[in-house]
């Protein structure tokens, strides 16, 4: 289920940043932007999109490990550990 949430969510991304770039290349060839102008907003835009997504990728991993500890779950350090002690 947390997998078909996130790629839902990276799908819309996807389908929000096309429509920009397309309603951005109308205002280009309309004239009522200039190239460079054009250029700057979209890699502006790119820019805030993967910082976007690391904040979320790191809101994702402290819950994810809230809801791990909350659960009581063993972690990889966890079952490395009793390995340890059982050899």
């Amino acid at each position: 289920m947390l997998k078909d949430l996130i790629y839902t969510g990276i799908g819309a991304a996807m389908v929000l940043k096309e429509k920009v770039e397309a309603e951005v290349k109308k205002l280009e060839e309309e004239g009522k932007l200039k190239t460079t102008d054009a250029k700057s907003f979209l890699e502006s835009i790119e820019q805030k999109g993967k910082d976007e997504e690391k904040r979320f990728k790191e809101q994702l991993k402290a819950t994810l490990k809230e809801v791990i500890e909350e659960l009581g779950l063993a972690t990889k350090a966890d079952l490395q550990k009793l390995k340890e002690d059982l050899k």
